[in-house]
């Protein structure tokens, strides 16, 4: 028995997790930066410190990245992501090379190496669709002409991060070069194989947890993810990885009432996982690098709305519909700080407080800035000015 303290602490934490949550609501914000300042409160450095229930964070922490990644997973069909990879690619290239080299170049800059200044890399690079998805909710877009072109964007991602992170995964793993090929090999094949297996045998995949009492079918889901998971991280794929790719093999129907049961504990998990992140970084660690969060945000956020912007353009897409795709794939989240997780105790330690202030600084942006392109003075900036002929 471990006493009352812990149940007294979680409880505590929960229920101020809610009243963040209402704040957020309150202000048309993201809950996402409360939650992480919330964590800065309550960790190593804060106000108070969590030592008697840290571990059950923990936990909860990583239950809650693999319940992400299986939402993010099941809102695509295998066959969805293969034509949106199809038809979007070059927009995704170039998503990739504007966001990402930035990260990588500071990391580097800083004298981090180039492990570092990868995990960096994709901290510039993901977009947050939890963050994103609220914002064109609440906005009344979704049924705009540029979201197809946002969704394409926020799916190549997501795909790329099925063979970033166990490449990067690898890599943290450390040892010799041998072993490192080796080890990002066996992490690749089993991607390839299990999308194959998403595919191909998608309905199979389906069939197996499908059931007609919603009880049967939560604890089927849930218990093949968190299973399926716990593998991928044996073979240094990254539980995120695992996750998101079963995730991608449940469609139709299934996966429709699995997204529906699985909502309530995703949002409770992942409120407590960006709570732990926030609890393991100090916050007297912050100010020394909020000068280059700030400067990587200014130059992140501006490459995100150019890329918006250039997807939007190549759909086809108006001059307002391509500024409204690039103000909105500004914020970066979810995977922001998987990743920064998975290096922090690794690659360097300052990668934690960077990560905290820019996902603080992005998130806290993105939603003023997509409002820009409803407002009066921007349709007159960019409206074209008739042309006038001499007499």
């Amino acid at each position: 028995m471990h006493g009352p303290l812990p149940l007294i602490q979680i409880g505590a934490v929960l229920f101020g997790l809610a009243l963040l949550g209402r704040l957020a609501q309150r202000f048309g914000l993201s809950p996402i930066p409360l939650y992480l300042l919330g964590g800065l409160a309550f960790g190593h450095g804060g106000i108070v410190k969590l030592d008697a229930s840290e571990e059950f964070l923990a936990l909860s922490s990583e239950i809650g990245v693999v319940l992400l990644l299986v939402m993010l997973g099941l809102e695509y069909s295998a066959d969805e992501l293969l034509s949106n990879l199809r038809r979007a690619a070059p927009a995704g290239l170039l998503d990739g090379v504007l966001n990402a080299l930035p990260g990588a170049a500071l990391g580097l800059l800083l004298g981090w190496g180039p492990v570092a200044a990868l995990a960096l890399a994709g901290i510039t690079w993901v977009s947050s669709s939890g963050v994103i998805a609220k914002i064109m909710g609440d906005l009344g877009r979704l049924g705009n002409r540029e979201t197809p072109a946002i969704l394409s964007i926020l799916v190549i991602e997501d795909l790329a991060m099925a063979f970033y992170l166990p490449v990067l995964t690898a890599l943290l793993a450390g040892g010799s070069l041998d072993t490192s090929v080796v080890t990002v090999s066996v992490a690749v094949v089993t991607v390839i194989a299990v999308l194959f297996v998403a595919t191909r045998y998608g309905r199979t995949v389906s069939t197996l947890v499908a059931a007609d009492h919603r009880e049967s079918l939560l604890l089927g889901v849930l218990g093949l993810t968190v299973l399926v998971a716990g593998l991928a991280q044996a073979l240094q794929v990254s539980a995120a990885v695992g996750a998101f790719l079963v995730g991608i093999a449940i469609s139709g129907q299934v996966a429709h009432h699995a997204t529906q049961l699985l909502e309530p504990l995703r949002d409770l998990f992942a409120a407590v996982f960006f709570v732990f992140f926030g609890i393991t970084t100090n916050p007297v660690d912050i100010p020394p690098v909020l000068l280059p969060a700030l400067g990587l945000a200014v130059v992140t956020m501006a490459t995100k709305v150019v890329t918006g912007y250039l997807a939007a353009k190549r759909a086809g897409i108006g001059a307002l519909g391509r500024w409204r795709a690039g103000f909105t794939l500004v914020p970066r989240g979810e995977f922001s700080i998987v990743i920064a997780g998975l290096a922090v105790t690794v690659a360097a330690p300052e990668i934690g407080p960077l990560a905290t202030a820019y996902v603080l600084i992005t998130v806290l942006c993105g939603p003023f800035l997509a409002r820009i392109p409803d407002a009066a003075w921007f349709r007159r900036l960019i409206r074209p000015r008739p042309v006038t002929v001499p007499q």
